[in-house]
This record gives structure tokens, C-alpha cells and sequence, in this order.
């Protein structure tokens, strides 16, 4: 079966228990895995989550299949969640589905896997999208709009009333990554102490005080002097990101969702095709043309194709190293920053 963020919902409603196997993809990873948290809420039992990488599969394809028919250690349920970049679950999923055609998998709890910088053209999601067994739910860069209407639902079920555009502000602050838009939502919800029970009405100045830097201010000069080549201002730009605290998990959310907008934009790119045409016709906001088409420069497709999935084991790198997040991701952006450059 197939879904997109649009029906995604509905598909899992009708997919129910007998789903064996979701497969989360697209260039948005932010909204595949916020859709994959949302599935699994829906679980009449979610019981113990299992947290498998790509790495984990790619180098043992038959741990899919042992991990999913094992049993809990308190004897719940239990629910298999691998974060993976492109193929890498591929020989997995093949074992899966090889061993659930022959009767071997009953009793297997149920499988997600979000996997940046795959689609629904993978050879994974093949595998899945002709079965009654598996879903493949392919999730598109999001706009302004969409992501505005998600923190309204946010809101809502949170018991915050966003008067004004403050919505939108939410959206623009965190990149539109509904991630961090959701987290937002929940400091606005604890500062009013507000709930669904008891709703309150978030004003401006309330949401100035707790929220996020907007992009102007926070992620973005500093996501463009890495992926532009800008290697001298990177430093005075580390810096800032010390000074004003910026959240480094925030930081790698904001250099996926960039990557993942040019490779979308590169793969538009006809043959022969102006970068400034392509962004014309894209209708890009105008504040992002220029560094887009910069980075367009400094990034063709098949370095995307390399630079995405990097970017996906940084984020996973800074979530299990917390204490040194800060220096392993000032490491990792003067890299990028320099291979960038080195491809003026």
C-alpha cells in the first residue's frame, strides 16, 4: 500500500494490525518521522520500542527478523522503530517479507522504518508497496502552509489558543520542521499552563519569551555560511551559536531540511537549465534564492545523494553523544563547510 502525508492517516486506518512493516521516506524526515510517532500512538499496545539504525540492518539482515519475533523482556508487547538512509534495510526487509511468506513471522510485532533520503521508488519501498502486509508512506518537503495548519492541530489538542499569526511565526521559527514546531507547542502549553481541559490564549509576548530564535536570527546564517563554502565566517558564526545557545540537535534539523530542499531542487534541474530559471520556476521564496542558488552550485546531485544521509547520522550522532554534541557538530559543519568551498 501507499500513502503521503496527505492520507497517510486513513491508509493506517485501514491498514490496522495486519501491517506488518511501515516504511517512512521522502525528503521531509521531519514530517515521516512525526507521522511514524503518530501510527505507532494508534497501537492498541505499543508496549517496549526497539531502536535499530541502518548500520544495525545493513550488517545483519536476519536482526529484523530475530529482533521481531522475539519476545519482551516482561513479556509485552513490543514495537521495532529503525532509522536508516537509503538502502540500507533493504537485504533486511527482503529477509522479512522472504521468511513471512512461508508462515514465519506470526506473532512478529510491528515494524517502522523511517529512512532519509529514500522514496517511494527505492528498492525498499518495491518490496512493500504491492503488499496487503506493508505500507510505504512518502512524505514531500512541506510549506509554510501546511506546517502552519499542523501547529494549529498542535495547539488545539494542547489546550493553547494561537491568536493572530503567531501560528505562523511558530512555523517560520523552527524551519517548518514540526519536530521542533511540536516542542513549541508544548513549552507555550507548560508557561500557560495550559490544557486541553483547561485551554488558554497564547498572545506574542507570551511566545516571546519562550520561543525558538526565528530563522533570520537563529539556524539559517549559519546553515548557509556551511553549505555556501563561507569558511570565514564560519567561526564568527560558531561562536554566535555558543553565545545565544542554539540547540545543536536544532542546528542538524535545519542543515537536513536544507539538504533535503536542494536535493529535491537538483533533481528538477533539466538538462542545460539555468539555476536562477529553476528557482524562478520553483517559485522559491525570494529571501532564499540567492544562498540557493549558491549551494546549487556547490552541490550537485550526486554529492547530495552523499551529503543527506551524512546528515541523518550527525543528527543520530548528537542525540546519543548530548554532552559533546556542541564539538562533535562544530567538527562535522567545518568539514562540510570546506568541501563546499573546495567546490568553487
Amino acid at each position: 500500500m501507499k500513502a503521503t502525508q496527505r492520507d497517510f492517516l486513513a491508509v493506517a486506518q485501514r491498514a490496522g494490525p495486519g501491517c506488518a512493516i511501515w516504511f517512512f521516506c521522502g525528503q521531509d524526515e521531519a514530517g515521516a518521522s512525526s507521522a511514524a510517532a503518530k501510527v505507532i500512538a494508534m497501537l492498541p499496545d505499543a508496549g517496549e520500542r526497539v531502536d535499530l539504525s541502518g548500520a544495525d540492518l545493513k550488517s545483519d539482515p536476519v536482526r529484523l527478523v530475530d529482533e521481531a519475533r522475539s519476545t519482551s523482556l516482561f513479556g509485552g508487547a513490543r514495537h521495532i522503530l529503525a532509522r536508516v538512509a537509503g538502502e540500507e534495510a533493504h537485504d533486511a526487509v527482503r529477509t522479512f517479507l522472504e521468511m513471512a511468506d512461508v508462515g514465519e513471522t506470526a506473532g512478529a510485532c510491528p515494524i517502522f522504518i523511517v529512512a532519509t533520503s529514500a522514496t517511494d521508488k527505492s528498492r525498499t519501498a518495491k518490496l512493500l508497496l504491492k503488499r496487503d502486509d506493508g505500507v510505504v508512506a512518502m512524505f514531500y518537503p512541506p510549506d509554510l502552509r501546511s506546517v502552519t495548519g499542523e501547529v494549529r492541530t498542535m495547539a488545539d489538542a494542547a489546550g493553547v489558543r494561537l491568536g493572530g499569526d503567531l501560528a505562523e511565526r511558530i512555523a517560520r521559527a523552527a524551519s517548518l520542521d514540526v519536530r521542533l514546531a511540536q516542542s513549541e507547542v508544548e513549552k507555550l502549553a507548560l508557561y500557560l499552563d495550559a490544557s486541553p481541559q483547561s485551554p488558554k490564549l497564547a498572545e506574542p509576548a507570551a511566545y516571546e519569551e519562550i520561543g525558538a530564535k526565528t530563522e533570520e536570527d537563529g539556524f539559517m546564517s549559519l546553515v548557509n555560511a556551511v553549505l555556501s563554502g563561507e569558511v570565514r565566517k564560519l567561526p564568527a558564526e560558531l561562536a554566535r551559536m555558543s553565545e545565544v545557545g542554539l540547540n545543536a540537535v536544532g542546528v542538524a534539523l535545519a542543515l537536513e531540511r536544507r539538504a533535503a530542499q536542494l536535493a529535491g531542487l537538483a533533481a528538477k534541474l533539466q538538462p542545460g537549465e539555468d539555476i536562477n530559471a529553476l528557482l524562478d520556476r520553483q517559485r522559491v521564496f525570494f529571501r532564499d534564492k540567492r544562498d540557493l542558488g549558491v549551494q546549487l552550485r556547490r552541490w550537485p546531485a550526486h554529492k547530495l545523494e552523499r551529503l543527506v544521509p551524512r546528515l541523518a547520522e550527525l543528527h543520530r550522532s548528537l542525540l546519543s553523544n548530548s554532552q559533546t554534541a556542541d564539538l562533535l557538530l562544530a567538527q562535522t559543519l567545518t568539514q562540510i563547510a570546506r568541501v563546499a568551498a573546495s567546490r568553487r
